[in-house]
């Protein structure tokens, strides 16, 4: 008789390609992990990615299993999946009719929890809440809008459709990255504005934080008007402002500890306990197994964060099988679904 799985740990890890390795069957089933996250290497078409999944689930059957899925220029599957157009058309439609776009937003949502659940995929690190200022390349049109109410709007109903499908919400980057130019892959970037002008950005997260929000990613970015560290690795940010005053319960993600927006604080253990330190429950090691290995045996396995981890993997748990592919687009609703986004992709060509 088999042993329960451990509970889940804090690292989000990845895979390098379209199979298991024994050493990727041996990394999933420690008990530092808790998801996994999928990249467009690890796919070659609907049947290997679901026999891929299934082999992930076997290592650890209670492994969350997350892709960054948004639509746009951020779709890791694409050939034998539904093309979505970026966030920014339905920001664009909500413009003259912010109830079609709502509409939209939940039905392309649906549509695209519902076909990654189809493959074993649990859910997309979705939607964007980032306000389009204009200066940010690398959040640009992954946007639904400017201002803070068409953001919520479309947001909420976005979040709502994922978890009709089954999956979550992870809303990010908190609390905004649309300001900074530079690119947090790369760089720290450092937002300079006025404390009230920073706090603005943050409006959209209410609403859906009333609304039972599962998740949120943390920006690498500084604010030095109100905290001297990366919100990622703040424990202003996180414990005082947003579990604190906006009351947000659930999972904290940080954003991936490899990239140079968290370098700048030192190795990968010393990202890592400043990460756990500041409030955050997961933390994706992306693209660098010797860091995932490195961090295994010292990062914290217990606190509360085992407790919201278990949770969110939970909330993207599904009573019954999802459909495959084929038997979702016999489905009624991913008709539907498709209906919308042809007609945003309709408004968006008249537009142009």
């Amino acid at each position: 008789m088999s042993s329960a799985p451990a509970r889940p740990g804090p690292l989000v890890v990845d895979v390098a390609g379209t199979e298991l390795s024994a050493a990727d069957v041996e990394l999933l089933a420690h008990p530092a992990v808790g998801a996994a996250i999928l990249f467009t290497r690890n796919y070659a078409d609907p049947a290997q990615l679901a026999a891929l999944t299934a082999a992930m689930r076997a290592a650890r059957p209670n492994l969350l299993i997350t892709a960054d899925q948004e639509g746009g220029r951020v779709q890791r599957f694409r050939d034998g999946f539904t093309r979505v157009p970026p966030m920014r058309a339905l920001g664009r439609l909500a413009v003259t009719d912010r109830e079609a776009a709502r509409r939209a937003a939940g039905e392309i949502a649906w549509l695209m929890a519902a076909e990654l659940a189809a493959v074993g995929v649990h859910m997309p690190f979705a939607p964007v809440l980032d306000l389009d200022h204009g200066a940010s390349t690398v959040i640009g049109d992954r946007a639904f809008a400017a201002d803070a109410a068409t953001v919520a709007a479309l947001a909420d109903a976005f979040a709502g459709g994922l978890v009709e499908a089954g999956s979550a919400a992870t809303a990010k980057h908190f609390p905004g990255h649309g300001f900074v130019a530079a690119d947090s892959h790369a760089e720290l970037p450092v937002d300079r504005r006025e404390a009230r002008d920073v706090r603005a950005d943050m409006a959209p997260y209410a609403g859906l934080i009333e609304s039972g929000l599962a998740s949120v990613m943390m920006a690498h970015v500084r604010y030095p008007a109100l905290d001297a560290e990366p919100a990622s690795l703040s424990h202003y940010w996180i414990d005082t402002v947003l579990r604190g005053e906006l009351g947000f319960s659930g999972c904290v993600f940080c954003d991936d500890l490899s990239m140079g927006g968290a370098a700048v604080v030192g190795d990968h253990r010393e990202r890592a306990r400043r990460a756990q330190a500041a409030g955050c429950d997961f933390l994706p090691v992306c693209n660098d197994r010797a860091a995932v290995d490195g961090l295994l045996e010292t990062v914290a396995l217990d606190g509360p964060g085992v407790a919201r981890r278990e949770r969110l993997i939970a909330d993207c748990g599904r009573e019954t099988p999802a459909p495959d592919l084929k038997a979702l687009r016999a489905d009624p609703r991913w008709r539907r679904a498709h209906a919308e986004l042809e007609r945003l992709r309709d408004d968006e060509y008249t537009r142009a």
